[in-house]
């Protein structure tokens, strides 16, 4: 196994870990990245604004009548239930819906294909069939969810017979996060067909929106990350081209932003990489290089203007490692030794906290990598 193949298991393994650990993030969500130490935080702080919020309703229902808007098959912005629409192994929006014979129980095709048996009933699945009209019901539920908004009962907005106005709200979360929720549901059960379906929903609907409205930042930035997802699921499938694509087109997006947000250059530096890791394994180092160098250079940046957050630190270990390694590959060794001796440094001299545990332990996993690779090139005969 080589050096990038070592790199990209650890990083697997982190992000396995952190999939554990907290909740999928959106990119229509503006959060902390999760090894910012204000993660913590974000928290106590969502936790204040319910107090807040709950304090205001109850002020605001001494002069008012509010009616939250609730999606009727579950699917709204306080609760993420399975609905009837469901997917009970991806736990997402059906997908190609199929229906077992002779139990009809219905779940996506990709996910039943797996099954020899119904896993509601235990039946033994003697065929499947698919059932287009369920799919046409699932397909319009998502055209119109989180599009739509109640309208007032009257014209003046008061429920008859009663003085007091009336609140109307979405019935669900924005449909960019909506579609992004589904997706992700899918891609960690696998069914990645459903998930390029959700995202590339999505995009559609950001690219409308940027035509209308120009570049905008939070625009870009949703894009270029719905973009990286879709390049995701095409290297999940094989498809290196198509992945390489998406990937590039979500550095031309965040590009456009400023790195100042660590949030913003973290997905870009992640897009990077993500191209140079298609390309290393195509045999192309020189472009595997150049798009490792372009990462690191981002990830540079970042520690410059947030020089007290290990994790952008770590990032940087990791970038230089991954140029090292290429340069290891190009015959250039004495290279190769002073990058891998670069990041030791760096790794050595980076203070983790005791409260995360986590990303220490990966410091002391790269570390201990870093060290082999140097040991080994030292250890090698010169030629």
């Amino acid at each position: 196994m080589n050096a990038i193949d070592i790199l990209a298991l650890a990083n697997v393994i982190v992000a396995v870990r952190r999939l554990i650990n907290m909740t999928p993030v959106c990119p229509f969500v503006k959060a902390a990245p999760p090894d910012d130490v204000s993660s913590k935080r974000s928290v106590e702080t969502q936790n204040k604004n319910s107090v807040e919020q709950e304090n205001k309703n109850r002020s605001e229902s001494a002069d008012s009548s509010s009616i939250q808007a609730k999606c009727p098959f579950g699917y709204d912005a306080s609760s993420f239930k399975l609905g009837p629409f469901s997917c009970v192994i991806c736990q997402a929006l059906l997908f190609e819906s199929s229906r077992c014979v002779p139990c009809s129980h219905v779940y996506c095709k990709a996910c039943i294909s797996r099954f020899k048996e119904c896993p509601i009933c235990g039946v033994d699945i003697k065929k499947i069939e698919p059932d287009n009209d369920l799919q046409k019901v699932v397909d319009r539920f998502i055209e119109g969810h989180a599009r739509v908004k109640r309208s007032h009962v009257s014209t003046d907005g008061k429920v008859p017979g009663e003085d007091k106005h009336v609140k109307y709200e979405d019935v669900s979360l924005e449909r960019g996060a909506f579609l992004v929720q589904q997706a992700m549901r899918a891609f960690r059960a696998q069914n990645i067909g459903s998930a390029k379906s959700r995202l590339s929903l999505c995009a559609e609907d950001l690219r409308e929106q940027l035509e209308r409205s120009g570049d905008k930042p939070d625009l870009c930035s949703q894009l270029g990350a719905v973009l990286g997802m879709l390049g995701d699921c095409c290297r999940a499938i094989g498809e290196a081209s198509s992945a390489i694509i998406l990937f590039e087109e979500s550095v031309e997006f965040l590009s456009k932003l400023p790195t100042e947000d660590m949030e913003i250059a973290h997905t870009l530096s992640v897009s990077l990489n993500k191209i140079g890791d298609l390309k290393y394994y195509a045999g192309d180092l020189q472009a595997s290089r150049s798009y490792y160098l372009r990462s690191l250079n981002v990830r540079r940046d970042a520690v410059k203007k947030h020089p007290d957050v290990p994790s952008l630190v770590l990032d940087v270990v990791v970038s230089l490692a991954k140029v090292a390694d290429v340069d290891s590959g190009l015959h250039n060794e004495d290279a190769a030794i002073s990058g891998f001796q670069e990041a030791i440094n760096m790794s050595e001299s980076l203070t983790i906290s005791l409260d995360e545990a986590s990303l220490e332990q990966r410091r002391l996993s790269v570390l201990e990598f870093l060290r082999g690779q140097v040991a080994e090139r030292q250890a090698a005969p010169s030629t």
